[in-house]
C-alpha cells in the first residue's frame, strides 16, 4: 500500500511539471508573433532628438515598409531627416541632404528637408493685399518675404496627431498657426500627413483650414542627391519635367507676371537630361537664378494628382518620380550651398550637391491677379498632396 502511494504521488508530480511546461509553452508561444507576420507589416518607431533653444522636446519618428526603406522625420518643422533607398545591387544609402543634430536645424540653414509655409516662395516687397486690406510681412530675403518669414512652419514644434504601422506607415502632423503670426491672418490649423507604402512612395498630404480669408502654399523642402554621396554635385543627376512654360523672374527673383515658353531654353527639360548639360548657359534667367531656381508651369492642372518630374541617377540606377496636384514645380540646384555646413559623415555640403523639387503654387501669387488663386477662406479646405516614388533601373 505505502508502494502504490508512492508511485501515485510520483506520476503526479510528473504530470503537474509537465502540465505546467505545457502551459506556459503555451503562453510563450502566444506572445511571439509569427515571422511572416512581422515582415508583412510597416513599423513606426519613437525616440527622442533633443529640446529646443526654447524647452521644447522634439522628438524623431522612422517609417519603415518591409522592403527596408526608411524615413527619418523630426517634429521640429516636420523635416525630413534622412531617407534610405536602395541603388540597383541592392545597397541602402540616405539620399536627402540634412544634420545629425538638432542645434544645427535651429541656426540658419536653407530648409534641408522642412515642411513650408505659410507661404512657400517668395512674396514681393514683403505684403499683399486681400479683400481691400494691406498685410505686412516680414522681409527676410532681401525686400521679399520668403518661406512663411522669421519663423515659419519650419521653424516650430509640430504636434504629432497620429501614427499607424500596418500595410503603410503613417505619421500625421498638426501646427495650428495663430491669427496674424508672421504677419499673415486667421487662424490656421494644419495637417501634413506621411505616409510611406509599400511600393517606395513617400507620400505627403496637405490640409488647412481658417476661420479668417488667408493665403496658404504649403510645401516640402527635402535636397535630393540620389547618388546617396553628399560629396557629389548633382550635375550628372538626369532630370525630366512635364512643363512647356516657366515662371521668369526678375533680379530679386520675384515673377514679371509674364509666363516664357521653355522651348529653346536652358529651361527645356521636357525630355531627360543632365541637370549640369544647360546650367551654365549664358542666359538672363539663369544668370538671375544663379542656376536653376525657377518654377515651371506644370501640364495638366486639371488632372489632379499626376507624375510631373522624373530624377535619374545614372550612377547607382536611382530613380525618383514627383506626382502632383500642384500647377507648379520649383527647381532648385543648391546655388547658395557655399561648404559652410557640416554633413554628418564629415566634410561640408558644397554648391549643387542636391537639388528640390518643391511642388507649390507660383512665386508671389497673393500679388499676382493672373496665376492660380491661393486664398483660403473660412469653410472651405486647402487641400493638396506630393508623392516621391523610388525604383531603379
Amino acid at each position: 500500500m505505502r508502494k502504490s502511494k508512492c508511485i501515485y504521488f510520483l506520476l503526479l508530480t510528473i504530470a503537474m511539471t509537465f502540465g505546467g511546461v505545457s502551459c506556459k509553452n503555451k503562453i510563450q508561444q502566444e506572445n511571439i508573433k509569427d515571422p511572416m507576420e512581422q515582415k508583412s507589416k510597416a513599423t513606426v518607431t519613437k525616440k527622442d532628438y533633443g529640446t529646443t533653444s526654447e524647452g521644447k522636446t522634439v522628438e524623431l519618428y522612422t517609417l519603415r515598409n518591409t522592403n527596408g526603406m526608411e524615413v527619418d522625420i523630426i517634429t521640429y518643422g516636420g523635416r525630413i531627416t534622412g531617407l534610405s533607398v536602395p541603388d540597383r545591387h541592392g545597397k541602402f544609402s540616405n539620399v536627402v541632404l540634412g544634420f545629425d543634430t538638432l542645434e544645427h536645424y535651429e541656426k540658419e540653414n536653407p530648409f534641408f528637408g522642412a515642411l513650408v509655409g505659410r507661404y512657400g516662395n517668395r512674396i514681393a516687397n514683403a505684403k499683399f493685399s486681400l479683400n481691400g486690406k494691406e498685410y505686412n510681412l516680414a522681409a527676410n530675403n532681401g525686400p521679399n518675404n520668403l518661406h512663411g518669414g522669421l519663423k515659419g512652419f519650419d521653424k516650430v514644434v509640430w504636434k504629432v496627431e497620429a501614427t499607424d504601422e500596418n500595410e503603410n506607415a503613417i505619421l500625421k502632423l498638426g501646427y495650428l498657426s495663430t491669427d496674424m503670426e508672421e504677419g499673415f491672418p486667421g487662424n490656421l490649423n494644419t495637417t501634413v500627413t506621411y505616409t510611406l507604402t509599400q511600393d517606395n512612395t513617400l507620400q505627403v498630404a496637405y490640409e488647412a483650414t481658417t476661420d479668417k480669408p488667408t493665403v496658404v502654399n504649403l510645401t516640402q523642402h527635402s535636397y535630393f542627391n540620389l547618388s546617396g554621396d553628399f560629396s557629389k554635385t548633382i550635375m550628372d543627376h538626369e532630370v525630366s519635367l512635364e512643363a512647356d512654360q516657366l515662371v521668369p523672374v526678375d533680379e530679386n527673383l520675384i515673377p514679371t507676371g509674364e509666363l516664357m515658353d521653355v522651348a529653346g531654353t536652358p529651361f527645356d527639360f521636357r525630355s531627360p537630361k543632365p541637370i549640369g548639360r544647360d546650367i551654365n548657359a549664358d542666359n538672363d534667367q539663369i544668370n538671375k537664378g544663379g542656376g536653376y531656381d525657377h518654377c515651371w508651369v506644370l501640364k495638366g492642372q486639371d488632372a489632379g494628382l499626376r507624375t510631373v518630374a522624373k530624377v535619374y541617377d545614372p550612377e547607382t540606377g536611382r530613380v525618383m518620380e514627383v506626382a502632383t496636384t500642384e500647377p507648379g514645380v520649383q527647381l532648385y540646384t543648391a546655388n547658395f550651398l557655399d561648404g559652410t555646413l557640416p554633413r554628418p559623415d564629415g566634410g561640408t555640403f558644397g554648391k549643387r550637391s542636391g537639388l528640390c523639387l518643391e511642388t507649390q503654387h507660383y512665386p508671389d501669387s497673393p500679388n499676382q491677379t493672373d496665376f492660380p488663386s491661393v486664398i483660403l477662406n473660412p469653410g472651405e479646405k486647402y487641400s493638396t498632396a506630393t508623392y516621391f516614388k523610388f525604383g531603379t533601373k
